[in-house]
């Protein structure tokens, strides 16, 4: 199992360029597999935009993943966003994954004025327009002169943790699947990964695991989220409950990038 982060910093307001820089390099010099960012804008605090920090995590590393879990697709115009994509994986040179969901938080579409219900079926209808865009075909009769380099785009992972449609349709016309561990119980993600394997597919990946090695162990339940919340030696338990899945990669969030944090989360999973 590929073992990735998800870049996640507790202090959220006081972000700074060397603070993702470090971050970026230090899992990177750990022996990580990928860094990963997150999609959030109306919820009280905030992120870096997840493109353009996943363009600044591959310019200052040289062999890790980069990638989104998950951009919220139906938040932006298409072609604009196809554009801003295309700039993303020319600037990683191949180390681009993109992870794209219609959203689940209502208050992001709140507060760029979207309508939350609709947010389905403008991602249905968007990402056959990205991959257009991307092959150089027209669209409006206009093209955006695709760079040779970025023909195509990046691979596209399909974020679903509920429902039934998107799952098969990761594994048929996309590159992967994502589910979520903040929203889903060992149960959900064994049912999940099931589902897409009948239905042929091949990457999957579990993103946004909590981590809190110094939290009160308790049970998981089939109310629980799957999380590390626990003691080292349960989280160990729970790490290879996961890989006994079959998920090809696991994205966790640690809540810091520190030596001492990095080494105790590497005798859990083994790097």
């Amino acid at each position: 199992m590929r073992i990735g982060l998800g870049f996640l910093p507790e202090d959220r307001q006081n972000l700074t360029r060397s603070v993702l820089v470090q971050s970026a390099k230090a899992v990177e010099a750990a022996g990580y597999d990928g860094l990963w960012f997150f999609d959030a804008m109306g919820r009280g605090d905030i992120l870096p935009d997840p493109l353009i920090a996943a363009t600044l995590a591959a310019s200052v590393t040289e062999k890790i993943e980069v990638g989104t879990c998950i951009l919220q697709i139906p938040l932006r115009r298409p072609v604009d966003l196809a554009h801003r994509i295309l700039t993303t994986h020319l600037m990683c040179e191949g180390r681009f994954s993109l992870g794209v969901g219609a959203g689940s938080t209502k208050t992001d579409f709140d507060f760029a004025g979207l309508d939350f219900s609709q947010r389905m079926a403008d991602m249905e209808q968007t990402l056959p327009l990205l991959q257009q865009i991307w092959r150089n075909e027209p669209v409006n009769g206009l093209t955006l002169s695709v760079w040779p380099e970025a023909h195509g785009g990046p691979p596209i992972l399909i974020g679903s943790w509920a429902g039934k449609t998107w799952i098969p349709k990761a594994a048929k016309e996309y590159n992967g699947w994502i589910a979520s561990g903040a929203k889903s119980t060992y149960g959900k993600l064994q049912d999940g990964i099931g589902r897409y394997r009948a239905a042929g597919g091949k990457r999957a990946i579990v993103t946004n695991i909590q981590i809190d090695f110094t939290a009160p162990t308790q049970e998981l339940t089939d109310d629980t989220p799957f999380n590390l919340r626990c003691d080292t030696d349960t989280a160990r338990e729970r790490y290879l409950r996961l890989v006994e899945l079959g998920y090809d990669d696991a994205i966790f969030v640690l809540p810091d990038f520190k030596p001492a944090t990095l080494d105790q989360f590497a005798k859990v999973v083994g790097k």
